[in-house]
């Protein structure tokens, strides 16, 4: 039946992003013009094979890439902006870095696949807000697709398709033979007006998508798809960010979905930067030993007002999951979800405080995080293990949570302690099975926000590519 639903989602993932979002005019024996949502259009165009760009799968392109953006970066400096188009083809690269005012355009025949070759990953420093790298204390290696100080990137396509090719790098982590953090398939760093939409990316080396500290950004129309055994293969991972929407996607991963982040213990308390007015809408999941969206648990920036509706998951660990610990300081609060549907789950509702996982001896045990304002209403589940575990911190409880009009169906073998609640305080309405007894009942409609966060104001405009595709 899992497998069944899996293809049946996504191949409607697939066909109504496809339907909704583009119009090809013109026959395969003249040019083609393609058209796009885009945040902005572009006045120059350039395609990867112009730049000596080889789509064999076995030629590296690495050169390509740097040479093609290079040369955009120039002409988009007279403020009409460029866009790279990679065409039908398999192109092997490694790393390479954007530019602003510029789109990368993946054709829908087109893959883009990672390098086996570390040499064609530089190394970069750790990130400040974390203090080491998260799979060794050293550096890390920059990212498939990495931008940094940007403004206006667009990164996108007709469902074309980046392939990072993960198994060499899951291997050296399972076998303990990283000196550095693996690549990621797409960073960008310190940027604003960012722009990830219309792709499908496989097998990452690590996390897929990673914003950091950046802001206005929209993620929209993704398939990411790992293996579930996979090592660290997050969805998407927005980190000390302002002003993101992710909605429209489709995940399977071996990690969480989506984990929202700000820092690591002293570290993040010292860079001091949360992440802030997120929206996700139209998720689907499916991850069975992780969550579906986890607020943590490199939470020491803050994390702040998120709001999550029209979620689905199957098959998968928690639904929205809050972890923390001592020394991290720092707080998630103001967190609204709602119309949750959940399917063959271990735990509806999960939060712990005792997670653990410290760059270093270094972290303040007096550094408490504050957990308060969490909201959840409107969830259907089936098929659940647990209905909730809610595990506080001693002498730092967990405040102001609501939970309303939840039904939860068990499974034919559920676990006989259905609520299992420490150090909380909060309230629930119209719940099965009922609660604990620190969640009385109260007749409460969960609050959600009805005013809309800034992104969901901005506009995408519809940009064009021409060629014989």
């Amino acid at each position: 039946v899992i497998k069944t639903l899996i293809s049946a989602i996504f191949l409607l993932g697939l066909s109504s992003s496809s339907v909704a979002e583009f119009r090809a005019t013109g026959h395969a024996t003249t040019s083609t013009t393609i058209e796009f949502p885009a945040l902005n259009c572009r006045k120059h165009s350039a395609v990867l094979t112009e730049f000596g760009g080889v789509g064999d799968g076995k030629t590296s392109n690495t050169e390509a890439f740097k040479a093609a953006i290079a040369n955009l970066s120039q002409l988009a400096a007279d403020g009409g902006g460029a866009q790279l188009v990679v065409p039908p083809g398999k192109w092997l690269t490694g790393s390479f870095n954007l530019t602003s005012h510029f789109t990368l355009f993946i054709h829908k025949d087109a893959v883009i696949l990672g390098t086996q070759d570390e040499s064609e990953w530089p190394h970069l420093p750790v990130l400040p807000s974390y203090g080491r790298g998260r799979d060794a204390p050293n550096g890390r290696f920059s990212s498939l697709i990495f931008g940094t100080n940007l403004t206006d990137v667009v990164i996108t396509g007709n469902n074309g398709t980046i392939d990072g090719q993960g198994a060499y790098w899951w291997k050296k982590f399972k076998e303990e033979k990283l000196n550095v953090t693996r690549p990621y398939l797409i960073e960008i760093m310190y940027s604003s007006q960012v722009q990830i939409s219309n792709l499908t990316l496989v097998n990452s080396p690590s996390w897929n998508v990673h914003p950091i500290y950046s802001s206005d950004i929209i993620i929209q129309h993704l398939t990411i798809l790992a293996p579930v055994d996979s090592p660290n293969t997050d969805g998407i991972d927005p980190d000390s960010c302002t002003n993101t929407k992710i909605e429209d996607s489709f995940v399977v991963s071996g990690d969480d979905c989506i984990a929202v982040k700000s820092g690591w213990d002293q570290y993040g308390i010292k860079f001091n930067m949360p992440t802030k007015n997120l929206v996700i809408r139209r998720f689907t999941c499916i991850s069975p030993d992780s969550a579906t969206i986890a607020l943590g648990s490199e939470m020491s920036g803050g994390i702040e007002d998120v709001r999550a509706e029209d979620i689905t998951a199957i098959n998968t660990q928690s639904g929205v999951r809050i972890k923390t610990a001592v020394g991290r300081g720092a707080y998630v609060k103001d967190i609204y979800v709602r119309r949750i549907t959940l399917n063959t789950m271990k735990y509806v509702f999960w939060m712990t405080g005792s997670y653990g996982s410290h760059p270093d001896p270094g972290f303040d045990p007096k550094a408490l995080p504050v957990i308060k304002g969490i909201n959840y209403r409107d969830v259907v589940a089936d098929n659940v293990t647990y209905s909730a575990r809610l595990d506080g911190i001693e002498n730092d409880p967990f405040t102001d949570i609501c939970i309303s009009n939840v039904n939860i169906k068990l499974t034919s073998k559920p676990k006989e302690l259905q609520w299992n609640c420490t150090n909380i305080q909060g309230v629930t309405n119209q719940v099965t099975p009922e609660p604990c007894n620190l969640l009385p009942e109260k007749e409460i409609d969960c609050p959600f926000p009805e005013d809309r966060l800034p992104i969901d104001n901005v506009k995408l405009k519809t940009c064009s590519i021409s060629g014989n595709f």
